[in-house]
């Protein structure tokens, strides 16, 4: 018989918080390859994740950030360590429960948008909620409030194409909160983007934050790490550094998100 597992509800953070941990990290590492050509992309990498915090993973190019992430969201496996998502030990998880827990709690954002030519922006949003069996006028129901929540509700029947790229990735942002996930995962969300569109996207993240969701950007830009209220810095596959940012008028983050179309302020708040 398979141990009991524990939920995010029991966990609590080494610094003795009543906060449930998301996310619960001790010495985790991947090894890629072997012998003398093993590339040691992670070493180490103890920490903890709060609900509602927003973390930005940072570090140059090829210093783990990226494995660091996919590790997180669960498309990888680590070589090394251990690791805990939402109170469940991810080792004892067989491919299809990692799969389960994947797609049911984990919102992914990614730089290229990823969205279907061939569907418009709100039947991509919905998209998610299609592969769990989810019907038709619910899937739809939930796709505009999603969309309302990005202040994208005016575009639900554009084509992909019609969009701009700020408003691309704001339908993507949908798209990773149709299914209310305990987690967002974004990464390098603004890197496609100009500088006006990028600062509309990382409003918008910092908007879900302040409304309770728990969100990690990985980047490797100064100023989008800035944004969040915490930062771990990667260098040659260690954390280096564990900092807490303190962002001028920036009201504490609430302990649960509330329904999806009270999370942000109006669309003219975070326009692209």
């Amino acid at each position: 018989m398979r141990p009991k597992r524990r939920r995010a509800a029991y966990l609590a953070s080494a610094s003795g918080s009543s906060v449930p941990l998301l996310v619960q990290s001790r010495g985790l590492a991947r090894r890629y390859g072997s012998g003398q050509a093993a590339v040691d992309a992670l070493l180490d990498a103890s920490f903890d994740i709060e609900e509602g915090e927003f973390v930005a993973i940072m570090g140059p190019s090829g210093s783990g950030k990226s494995t660091l992430m996919h590790l997180i969201g669960l498309l990888d496996r680590p070589t090394g360590g251990s690791l805990s998502l939402l109170g469940d030990d991810t080792a004892r998880l067989s491919p299809d429960e990692l799969a389960g827990l994947r797609n049911r709690r984990i919102g992914f954002v990614f730089q290229a948008y990823n969205l279907l030519p061939r569907h418009t922006t709100v039947e991509n949003v919905e998209l998610p909620l299609a592969y769990s069996g989810i019907r038709r006028r619910e899937r739809q129901a939930k796709a505009r409030a999603a969309l309302e929540t990005v202040g994208l509700a005016q575009r639900e029947n554009h084509w992909p194409s019609e969009l701009s790229g700020g408003e691309q990735q704001r339908a993507a942002i949908a798209r990773a909160l149709v299914a209310d996930p305990a987690l967002i995962l974004a990464d390098e969300p603004t890197g496609a983007l100009d500088s006006r569109s990028g600062a509309a996207i990382l409003s918008v993240f910092q908007s879900l934050n302040r409304a309770g969701r728990t969100i990690l950007v990985v980047t490797h830009h100064e100023q989008v790490a800035q944004h969040a209220r915490r930062v771990l810095r990667l260098q040659d596959g260690r954390i280096i550094a564990d900092e807490r940012l303190a962002l001028e008028h920036d009201p504490p983050v609430l302990a649960r998100a509330p329904k999806l179309t009270r999370i942000v302020p109006p669309a003219k708040a975070v326009s692209a």
